[in-house]
This record gives C-alpha cells, sequence and structure tokens, in this order.
C-alpha cells in the first residue's frame, strides 16, 4: 500500500472512530435513524456501482427505515 493511501485509509477510520462519539447524546430513534441512513448509503453505493444518486438514495430510504422501525 502507497504511503497516500495509508493515511487516507487512516484519516477515514479516525473519522469515523470520531463521528461515533458524536451519537452519545441522541435518542434511540435517532440513533436508528443515523445507522439506517449510513447502511443505505453503503448499500445504495454498492448497488450503483458508486453512483452519486444511488448512494443518496440509499441514505434517504435507509433513514427513513430507521427511523420508523424505532417507532
Amino acid at each position: 500500500m502507497t504511503k497516500t493511501k495509508r493515511i487516507a485509509s487512516t484519516a477515514i477510520v479516525l473519522s469515523a472512530l470520531l463521528s461515533l462519539g458524536a451519537c452519545s447524546g441522541m435518542s434511540k430513534q435517532g440513533k436508528n435513524t443515523a445507522i439506517g441512513a449510513g447502511v443505505g448509503a453503503v448499500g445504495g453505493a454498492v448497488l450503483t456501482g458508486g453512483s452519486t444518486l444511488g448512494t443518496l438514495g440509499g441514505a434517504a430510504v435507509g433513514g427513513v427505515v430507521g427511523h420508523e422501525a424505532s417507532k
């Protein structure tokens, strides 16, 4: 792995870990919405080959599902 890829990977992992700390004061429904949006974004990106529209659509659908699942 090149040095640039290693630095980028480390930065992504650190930002993901720091963003998890932001969820500590959220309600259960808020957490489920955020998790659903994240999973939906990844799923949308995978299913559409990384298209922006697919990623955003997956995030929107996942967020709604996560929000409704916790009611």
